[in-house]
């Protein structure tokens, strides 16, 4: 079995790939996986504050947003990758729904999730579809809808009292 320093190193590795960390986190997270290893080994019920410190999550740093929400990209708070557009991924990779993503990032509502050059583009491609036209036209037809008076009484078909079992059509024979 391998000793408490290499198993700490690969555990801080696998956390290193995962997530992109400062000298310091990368020694507090070194610190708190030995001791908890060494708890672990010696069998010696871990102090709560260990085990406090090993479960939070270093407080999020105040945020560059012009480098978080680029042109052609926008960058993953969680993972440090970069996406066109973080609502598929936020819901897969993290299970994470935007306004959760929002939160907890404190990103304001100003912001889109979604790259500008990506949303640029679609906009372009809507329009040239003429699907502007289309939908000025599916509102006007909405406020006309909203303008038309609306009955005083809905007519409903009076419901039977017996249900009627329709009638089971004949086997149909083949003929040769």
């Amino acid at each position: 079995m391998s000793n408490l320093t290499e198993l700490t190193a690969q555990i801080i590795a696998a956390r290193a790939a995962k997530k992109e960390m400062s000298t310091e986190e990368l020694q507090l997270e070194m610190q708190i996986v030995y001791t908890f290893l060494k708890g672990i080994e010696s069998g010696d019920a871990l102090e709560s504050t260990t085990l406090e410190q090993a479960s939070k999550e270093p407080k999020p740093q105040k945020i560059n947003f012009k480098q978080i929400f680029k042109k052609e990209e926008v960058i993953c708070l969680i993972c440090n990758r970069g996406f066109k557009t973080l609502k598929r991924h936020l819901s897969t990779a993290h299970q994470l729904k935007p306004g959760e993503y929002r939160k907890q990032f404190a990103i304001p509502a100003k912001y889109a999730l979604v790259a500008s050059a990506y949303s640029e583009q679609r906009k372009k491609d809507a329009l040239d579809r003429g699907q502007g036209e289309i939908l000025a036209k599916a509102r006007e037809a909405k406020a006309a809808a909203k303008k038309a008076p609306v009955p005083a009484i809905k007519v409903k078909a009076p419901v039977p009292a017996v249900k009627v079992k329709a009638a089971v059509p004949a086997k149909l024979s083949k003929t040769k």
